[in-house]
């Protein structure tokens, strides 16, 4: 898997994951990088390259000079990410994504999940998209502190959760409303697809809905907006507790 740009590479290096080496523009050689000063001292072999070589490798087209071939990204297991609040002494914070398939969208969940500290993020195996090179540009490094599981079936990571005294909530249309919502005591929250929210089949397991409050004329937002009003909200009242 490639890893394209500054500052997602730099990230990476800081989150020791596994790189194999760090193609540079040529055009960069001899003058003092951050890159390539962070790769030496980190014992990660570099390389200059014509800019033609990385336009061809680029899967993003925002390489800006930089590439790295790292080892294919790791999933962990949902019991990861509930040791993870464990060892921090917190209660679970954590996001399930029903069938999201835009790469950029999940690129910026991740970001937004990173920044709230969610402690990790729940997905499914089949249709929806995974971890790819775009994911990881979009998070712009954020990816390289997060914890993603990956799963054959939601519904059995609700049931997991809820075993481990987490509430597990919908993010849907026609709930109550998230600013009305206690939601300081260990929460998962789930967020639908683009095109078709949180599938009805999942909504017979979770513990509620919550909403936003909308005042326009169309009725949603874009998934990731959603989710980043949403894990605010939660982190505002973690707070505050």
């Amino acid at each position: 898997m490639f890893i394209e740009g500054k500052n997602a590479i730099r990230q990476a290096i800081e989150a020791k994951v596994t790189i194999n080496k760090i193609y540079v523009d040529k055009n960069y050689q001899g003058r003092k990088d951050e890159i390539i000063n962070l790769a030496a001292q980190n014992k990660i072999k570099f390389e200059f390259v014509p800019r033609v070589f990385l336009d061809k490798k680029s899967k993003t087209g925002h390489h800006q000079g930089y590439i790295a071939d790292s080892v294919d990204f790791e999933y962990c297991q949902v019991d990861d990410i509930l040791q993870k609040a464990r060892k921090l002494g917190q209660k679970p914070f954590i996001v399930l994504l029903d069938g999201i398939e835009d790469p950029h969208n999940f690129g910026a969940i991740i970001r937004s999940c990173e920044c709230a500290g969610v402690h990790g993020i729940i997905i499914p195996k089949n249709r929806a998209v995974q971890v790819n090179e775009t994911v990881i540009r979009t998070s712009t490094g954020a990816i390289s502190n997060m914890l993603i599981a990956r799963v054959t079936n939601l519904k059995d990571a609700i049931n997991t959760l809820k075993e481990n005294d987490v509430w597990v909530y919908a993010c849907e249309a026609g709930g109550d409303m998230v600013y009305s919502k206690k939601l300081n005591q260990g929460e998962a929250i789930i967020i639908g697809s683009e095109g078709f929210g949180v599938k009805k089949s999942l909504l017979n397991y979770v513990d509620g809905v919550i909403s936003l409050p909308m005042m326009g004329k169309v009725n949603s937002l874009n998934a990731s907006v959603a989710c980043g009003v949403m894990v605010f909200e939660i982190l505002r009242q973690r707070q505050e507790s």
